[in-house]
């Protein structure tokens, strides 16, 4: 079995605990759709860094490691079921889920998206291990989505131990949704405010920055039609975009038809030291976050913490957990969706005045550092780990199947 590499900063309590007998040592099992990318921070930070033994479960089918979680004839058994029994797949789904959390033996399940909870809580009910659903976008809002597991939501609500939101909007969606209130946890994500800093709005160029992919839930159409209202009448105003995704081709023949091509820099996906370097030299951060058509909304976007940690005033919009993290009027300026002439304006505005952008850039530095760091979330995700294995009855791992 190959059990997650802690980080470093874990070490001294693995250590305190190293003495205790096996079943007080805390083991948790993340479950997850694919094992993290690099941009999935949050995610990985939970993996490595959490104060635990932790197992990683990923992919369908389930898989540990390189190797799925039932062998090649357990899954052959249930694929003949299904065509001469009419067993529905999910038989097999808590197959796996039920072998690898009884070989594992954890004190808890972290279910990495609503999604993942729903298809893992049977196999918890039936060993009885508490189970914690970590929320973190489009699981709480497509209707797709929500639609699909109409049915298996509810149990999943009644039957989990906690349930994790990413932002106040999303902790009221999931009580919309049925979520028991008193389980509905408000946790937003952290950054690691050491890696970020050293911008300096006030004296940097009109040099405006984005980071995020070219999808519709970031609408980077609205961002570029306010910047050419920004360049028509600033015209050394330049527009830099990191990211890629389905948008691109479409945002960069929009840049051509607005005039502004040679003004913005479409930088494609790049790590996290060209992002850092980046807001580093710029003057504002933007995010022109909407509700998809589908219903797609944000959770939390981890751009706006970073832009806030590296000193940045941020222009966004007032949706989903942006609200949460921006200040109005203190650390940036927020405008309603799809209202491109009030961002415009606020983008003229803190060209015209870089004081004011300083001002706002060091008071969103305070304020991320305070409340946003991301030794502050996993802290506060812990306790609810930690909490939802004290409150629970002692489980029955060695059950039947």
């Amino acid at each position: 079995m190959q059990l997650v590499t802690p980080d470093p900063a874990t070490q001294p309590f693995l250590e305190q605990h190293a003495g205790l007998p096996a079943e007080e040592r805390r083991r948790v099992c993340i479950v997850v759709p694919y094992p993290p990318a690099i941009s999935e921070t949050f995610i990985r930070a939970h993996i490595e860094k959490l104060p635990a033994e932790i197992l990683m479960v990923h992919g369908w089918r389930p898989s540990i490691g390189s190797k799925t979680v039932l062998p090649f004839h357990n899954i052959a058994l249930h694929k003949v079921g299904r065509v001469l029994l009419g067993h529905g797949l999910e038989r097999e789904i808590t197959s796996a889920y039920v072998k690898a959390f009884r070989t594992y033996a954890p004190h808890a399940v972290l279910a990495e998206y609503g999604t993942i909870g729903a298809v893992t809580v049977e196999a918890c009910k039936r060993l009885g291990i508490p189970l914690i659903v970590h929320f973190h976008g489009y699981d709480a809002h497509v209707r797709a989505t929500l639609d699909e597991h109409r049915e298996t939501y509810p149990l999943m609500f009644a039957q989990a131990a906690a349930l994790i939101a990413v932002s106040r909007s999303m902790q009221r969606q999931l009580i919309s949704l049925g979520a028991p209130a008193g389980k509905v946890h408000y946790n937003s994500y952290g950054i690691d405010c050491s890696a970020f800093g050293g911008a300096e709005p006030g004296q940097a160029p009109p040099l405006f920055i984005t980071v995020g992919r070219f999808v519709e839930k970031k609408a980077p159409e609205v961002t570029l039609k306010a910047f050419s209202q920004v360049h028509r009448k600033f015209p050394r105003a330049e527009l830099r975009m990191i990211g890629d995704g389905p948008l691109l081709e479409k945002c960069k023949a929009l840049a051509s038809s607005l005039g502004i091509a040679t003004a913005v820099t479409f930088l494609g996906a790049q790590q996290h030291a060209v992002v850092r370097a980046e807001m580093r030299n710029a003057r504002c951060f933007l995010q022109h976050s909407v509700e998809a058509t589908s219903g797609d909304c944000e959770g939390t976007p981890l751009g706006i913490l970073e832009a806030g940690a590296s000193g940045l005033p941020v222009v966004a919009t007032r949706h989903a957990g942006i609200p949460d993290v921006v200040i109005e009027g203190e650390t940036g300026f927020l405008v309603n969706e799809h209202d491109i002439d009030g961002m415009a304006a606020h983008m003229l505005r803190l060209l015209e005045e870089p004081k004011l952008a300083a001002k706002m850039g060091q008071s969103a530095r305070t304020h991320i550092s305070i409340n946003f760091s991301q030794q502050q979330s996993l802290d506060k995700l812990w306790t609810i780990v930690e909490s939802s294995i004290r409150r629970a009855p002692e489980c029955h791992i060695g059950g039947p199947d």
